[in-house]
């Protein structure tokens, strides 16, 4: 179980930082929109997977360490 959160972890980590990465490339090459969402959308919904992220390893290591 803690492996699965440790991955579903990194997973929705890497895929925010893309997301925001993307977002703000776009951004400074001038396009307000990318894929039919407006960038700064884009840059929130990394934000939130990079929160995401954050949440399910921090779960994986209080599971470790036997807390509840």
């Amino acid at each position: 179980m803690e492996n699965s959160l440790a991955l579903l972890g990194r997973i929705a980590g890497m895929v925010g930082i893309l997301m925001c990465l993307t977002s703000g490339v776009a951004r400074l090459a001038g396009m307000h929109w990318l894929g039919g969402f407006e960038t700064l959308t884009l840059l929130q919904g990394g934000i939130a997977g990079m929160v995401f992220g954050c949440f399910f390893l921090l779960l994986a290591l209080a599971k470790d360490a036997g807390i509840r």
